[in-house]
């Protein structure tokens, strides 16, 4: 198995340039691998706009990891408004994805890729999704994917779900807590950039977070019918054919 794993964006821009991003992973920690690079904005300090549960102290980190994984996006970015059209190309070893869309979709979906590359204990639950990057995921599609995942998770862990969570208050806590991280990194990103395509592409991943906070058997009812096929079986046995 190789040790590192590859995902690639590549943007061609209003201007006919393009942009290009190789992001590579280390196939253990699912962290992105850091590049050398000049020194880190002064946004990415870890006690600026620090987000109130931080649970890092400036004694160990000196940056928010969660930022700096973020400055080469938005170096590259700032310079674009949210309703600029460009293409976006995805590749990774299994598939090539091709999108034209808006600055904010585009950068919104490399951003999420970064933040759950990057090692704050708050993003750990997202490494497994970045392993099977979705780009461009609807609501849907991400509420099916975070879902999918607390529970295979669980599995793994061999504690089972737990009685108590039957309503996946786990999952919700999960998105609580990157929902607040999101409000604090706006805060840097509003610093950083001149422009609104960053802080709007922070804000369209801080949707898809708070509609998975509240109320979140609502949100899943939304996937239930599709269940009806197997349920159905499961209840009255599956006819021979």
């Amino acid at each position: 198995m190789s040790a590192h794993f590859k995902i690639i964006y590549e943007f061609a821009l209003p201007d006919k340039g393009s942009e290009l991003f190789e992001l590579l992973f280390d196939a253990g920690s699912l962290e992105l691998v850091a590049t050398a690079g000049e020194a880190p904005p002064f946004w990415t300090k870890l006690d600026y706009e620090q987000c109130p549960h931080c649970p890092l102290s400036l004694e160990n980190h000196a940056h928010c990891p969660v930022a700096r994984n973020l400055v080469p996006a938005i170096a590259h970015f700032d310079q674009f408004m949210s309703f600029d059209r460009i293409d976006v190309r995805v590749s990774n070893a299994e598939r090539h994805i091709i999108q034209t869309t808006s600055a904010q979709e585009g950068l919104s979906s490399l951003m999420g890729l970064l933040i759950a590359g990057s090692s704050c204990p708050y993003t750990h639950f997202f490494k497994p999704m970045a392993r099977f990057h979705l780009p461009f995921a609807s609501k849907d599609e991400t509420m099916w994917r975070a879902a999918s995942t607390y529970l295979l998770a669980r599995y793994f862990s061999r504690d089972g779900l737990v009685p108590e969570d039957m309503q996946l208050a786990g999952l919700v806590k999960i998105y609580h807590d990157v929902a607040r991280m999101n409000d604090a990194m706006v805060q840097r990103l509003r610093a950083a950039t001149s422009k609104d395509s960053a802080v709007n592409a922070l804000v369209h991943l801080d949707v898809f977070a708070k509609f998975l906070v509240s109320p979140l058997e609502e949100s899943l009812t939304q996937l239930r019918s599709i269940f009806d096929p197997y349920l159905i079986s499961m209840g009255r046995g599956v006819k021979n054919r």
